[in-house]
């Protein structure tokens, strides 16, 4: 069983950065975990935007937020990051962090089998 933590959210305005973190209580057993982020915005599915595998060399990101939003893991902290940059207002959504019983990197649709209760985004034009 895995418990996933999410933190870093907030309001800020447009082009504005923040950076989420998710804290796993997964002990020594986090580096068996790929993690992805997802979001879910007001009246809309929830959407992936990025994964990492298990030693953090290789990343997937949505098209949506390629070249601005950044994942990364600490596996001796048991955490992921998720770096947002040029923050636009179409990123508002509630953001979750998940992880995946695989070591490599997952596809977008994956059954990731652990989810965080999820941190808001909030960004004004």
């Amino acid at each position: 069983q895995v418990q996933l933590v999410e933190s870093g959210g907030g309001l800020v305005q447009a082009g504005d950065s923040l950076r989420l973190s998710c804290a796993a209580s997964s002990g020594r057993t986090f580096m068996r975990y790929a993690m992805g982020w997802f979001r879910q915005a007001p009246g809309k599915e929830r959407e992936f935007v990025a994964a990492i595998n298990w030693s953090g060399v290789d990343t997937y990101y949505a098209d949506s937020v390629k070249g601005r939003f950044f994942i990364s893991r600490d596996n001796v902290k048991n955490a992921v990051y998720l770096q947002m940059n040029s923050l636009k207002p179409e990123d508002t959504a509630v953001y979750y962090c998940a992880a995946a019983r695989v070591t490599g990197l997952p596809p977008a649709n994956y059954e990731y089998d652990y989810w965080g209760q999820g941190t808001q985004v909030t960004v004004s034009s």
